[in-house]
């Protein structure tokens, strides 16, 4: 049985590299896709993953399935001013990881008692993130770093889809819904998460990862790629296309791709 395990986290191991590799390769394509040398090199820890002619920053994302937005522990918490500042969300997120005793085994010994107190924060974080600014400011700091990143850049059915941060940042914080998990079948605990809901289906969840001594204590903000990416077609529509395989939606027609504009007239 512990050989079955051990072989199970191994397979999880190479899928996360595969899937971290496989972001960096599409990263690559788009900048070489945009006019960058073919030995383009960013920073892998970054969210600015393609900086374009312009010096502004795109953060890539692609996959088929969910997008990890992040993956922290206390000590990111506990040091980002961005996020001790945010509205007290900051040090709800602290207070969730808390909720948790130091060690994975202590853990291991009482589940139960753990996760009925994350409840009481979880239900705090709802009520924070059910108002819009403090939805938007959650949104502008996971995804763009408090506005960092300038674009969002999705790699769809080959193609890759160009969006300001403040054309995603309205439609999520607009029309996404916030609520609590709850207890769906025996042995369940509700209000384990906050989850993102668009027409009553689950776009994107925050929640705790303690399912291995790996990443004990640290919390997770997935997006499901099909329902976000869905949302933002519906609602930022396409303008133009830079290439065949880049295309442009909304306002970001106002900025991105002006390094081609300025060369045709003679500018810098």
């Amino acid at each position: 049985m512990e050989k079955l395990k051990r072989k199970k986290r191994g397979l999880s191991s190479e899928n996360a590299r595969w899937v971290r590799q496989s972001g960096h390769n599409d990263a690559l394509e788009f900048a070489i896709t945009i006019g960058l040398p073919r030995d383009y090199r960013n920073d892998p820890k970054a969210k600015k993953d393609v900086i374009d002619p312009s010096g502004d920053a795109h953060s890539v994302k692609s996959g088929q399935k969910k997008w990890q937005i992040f993956l922290y522990g206390l000590g990111r918490f506990e040091s980002d001013d961005a996020f001790r500042v945010m509205n007290g969300i900051g040090a709800l997120l602290i207070e969730c990881i808390k909720s948790f005793p130091d060690t994975f085994a202590e853990y291991e010994a009482d589940k139960i008692a753990a996760k009925e107190r994350l409840r009481v924060h979880m239900r705090a974080l709802l009520a924070k993130l059910s108002e819009k600014p403090r939805l938007r400011a959650f949104f502008n700091k996971s995804l763009f770093n408090g506005g960092e990143v300038n674009y969002l850049t999705i790699k769809h059915d080959g193609i890759f889809h160009v969006f300001i941060n403040d054309d995603v940042l309205d439609v999520f914080s607009t029309n996404l819904k916030v609520a609590n998990s709850r207890a769906i079948s025996v042995g369940q605990i509700a209000e384990q998460k906050v989850i993102f809901l668009y027409n009553g289906l689950n776009l994107a969840e925050l929640e705790m990862r303690n399912d291995t001594r790996t990443h004990y204590r640290e919390i997770r903000f997935n997006m499901i790629k099909p329902r976000a990416m869905a949302l933002l077609l519906e609602k930022i529509p396409v303008v133009s296309s830079f290439n065949e395989k880049v295309i442009i939606h909304g306002n970001a027609i106002k900025k991105f791709g002006r390094w081609v504009r300025q060369k045709r007239s003679g500018g810098v």
